[in-house]
């Protein structure tokens, strides 16, 4: 119960990669949404649209204070104070704003928001709208519009503005607009006020025949502003809100139809590398024409890999064990044999039997060393230039100036030693003055067309010839290895490449060769790149004059 809670909550997990996939186009719609947000043009585009028009409107109360709460003393107009106040306050209804009247002096005429009354000063303030339902405002709506003022502040960039300085003195010195107005000047601010809302304030002079009898400030919230402002951001927030549930369910498509498959991969990649057997397989995901598809298609042929490469080593393994075997079961019957013998001839024949069969030992457990450590050798090692022209001509050089090439004995009277003792010759077909160039391990080169030369030799009669050809074609160099011999049998040709071929000449002393030197060669050609092949060479009648070994190299 535990283990299938556990793998429930396992398939239920949202990965990593859905998360990360999750958060960056969050991240990207979230930081588009506060760009939308911001607003900053269209506020300030409405800002001035509402301080123009609170500008039109001050210097209308402006001009009906000038007619209408003035008289003529000694000669020049003056403004009379209980007129003013009281158009002021009616004139501030009809245009909802507040309106301050100052003298001359600075001192206050008349504030629209305080009202006289036999006990003293009344000030008027504007109260936030009660709930429909209760009369008051719910909990839940005052924490909704705070936060909501809170980021509106944050978004509008209103702290940037200074702040309202609404003194209980209000003098005309504490609005540097009042001062211009004062001085016959038309003057606009913007101000925040204490609760984070803007003050939009606008001062003109008030004048009777070109003459300043006072200043005039005008001051109205940003009530109507927040709440076009309200709007648009709703409409944005309602637009961010489709878009973001349209994100989560694209995201996690997306997130889940890259997650699920790689951790299906993974899963596979973890039971086959567990397993006993081949039972377990990596997914295949044909229909995805995409980099988890490749992926799928990458993980399975390297599975394939490692498991014709394991086959490889197990076979080797097995062919291994079943070569020595033979030389080790010959010495322990020639060992046991020369324990119980007592003649001179028979024991000297004994051990040349067990030399033969130590020298059969030593010459395979090299040539298997050789063959194992070959691969890791080809991958470590750098390659460079090699002319394939002057390793040829050298090679032949050292066969011929060493006497190394006996011919075969084979198809030969015993009786005819001259015949038996005669050399095979290497005749070379080389390309005058045009370079072959290959990238490859020299070495590992004259190991190839040295083992290739040897099986000639050993197929060869005595006095046959052995052609090294080399050629250009197209982008590959070519590299042929002709003899005399009697050919491949019939269907042999690529058999006679596997480890251990045991198919030599008749006459050849058994175990003079491993079986290892076609499949090195091999091996090292394909490392390089290239292809060694094998094929009969046929005469003008048709029949088989020799066989073929064509090494090809793609040119440096």
């Amino acid at each position: 119960m535990n283990g299938a809670a556990h793998r429930s909550a396992r398939r239920w997990r949202i990965s990593r990669i859905t998360l990360r996939v999750l958060a960056v186009n969050f991240l990207a719609l979230a930081t588009l949404v506060a760009g939308l947000l911001y607003h900053g043009q269209y506020q300030r585009g409405l800002i001035d649209a509402q301080l123009a028009s609170l500008t039109i409107q001050a210097d209308m109360v402006a001009a009906a204070l000038g007619e209408g709460a003035t008289a003529e003393t000694a000669g020049s107009p003056e403004l009379l104070s209980i007129p003013a106040r009281e158009m002021v306050r009616r004139l501030a209804v009809t245009t909802r704003t507040r309106a301050r009247l100052f003298a001359p002096d600075g001192v206050l005429i008349a504030d629209s928001r305080v009202l006289l009354s036999p006990s003293g000063t009344i000030e008027i303030r504007e109260l936030p709208p009660p709930n429909r339902e209760e009369g008051t405002i719910a909990a839940p709506q005052v924490s909704t519009s705070k936060l909501y003022n809170a980021l509106a502040r944050f978004f509008s960039g209103t702290l940037e503005y200074a702040l309202d300085q609404d003194t209980s003195s209000q003098r005309a010195q504490d609005y540097p607009g009042t001062i211009h107005a004062l001085s016959g000047e038309t003057s606009t601010s913007v101000q925040r006020a204490r609760d984070g809302s803007l003050v939009l304030n606008v001062a003109v002079p008030v004048q009777r025949y070109k003459q300043v009898l006072g200043g005039l400030m005008l001051s109205k919230g940003s009530r109507e502003i927040d709440l076009a402002m309200l709007e648009v951001r709703i409409g944005v927030l309602q637009v961010f809100a489709v878009a973001l549930t349209i994100t989560i369910g694209l995201s996690i498509y997306l997130a889940s139809s890259i997650a699920r498959p790689i951790r299906r991969l993974s899963a596979a990649a973890a039971r086959v590398r567990n397993g006993l057997n081949r039972r377990y397989s990596i997914p295949d995901f044909a229909g995805r024409n995409d980099e988890i598809g490749d992926l799928a298609r990458a993980l399975r042929a390297m599975t394939e890999a490692i498991w014709l490469r394991m086959d490889g080593i197990e076979r080797f393994a097995a062919d291994v064990a079943h070569e020595i075997k033979n030389p080790l079961t010959s010495l322990r019957s020639a060992v046991e044999t020369a324990a119980r013998v007592t003649e001179p001839a028979q024991l000297r024949q004994l051990m040349d039997i067990i030399v033969a069969d130590v020298k059969r030992l030593d010459r395979l457990i090299s040539d298997i060393s050789d063959a194992s450590r070959l691969d890791a050798e080809l991958s470590r090692a750098e390659t460079e230039p090699v002319d394939i022209v002057a390793m040829l001509t050298t090679l032949a050089d050292i066969y011929q100036t060493t006497g190394a090439l006996r011919g075969n004995a084979t198809g030969k009277g015993n009786g005819d030693r001259a015949a038996e003792t005669a050399p095979v010759s290497i005749a070379l077909e080389l390309p005058e003055g045009v370079p072959i160039v290959v990238n490859a391990l020299e070495g590992r080169l004259v190991q190839v067309f040295r083992n290739l030369i040897a099986n000639a030799q050993s197929f060869s009669p005595p006095g046959g010839t052995i052609i090294l050809r080399t050629y250009r074609k197209g982008n590959e160099a070519v590299v042929d290895v002709d003899d005399q011999g009697p050919g491949i049998p019939p269907g042999k040709e690529e058999e006679i490449f596997e480890r251990f071929y045991s198919e030599r000449p008749t006459g050849e002393a058994f175990g003079t060769h491993s079986g290892l030197g076609l499949s090195i060669s091999r091996q090292i050609i394909h490392a390089h790149g290239g292809s060694l092949e094998a094929r009969n060479c046929i005469g003008p009648d048709g029949s088989v004059v020799g066989a073929r070994f064509t090494s090809r190299l793609p040119l440096a």
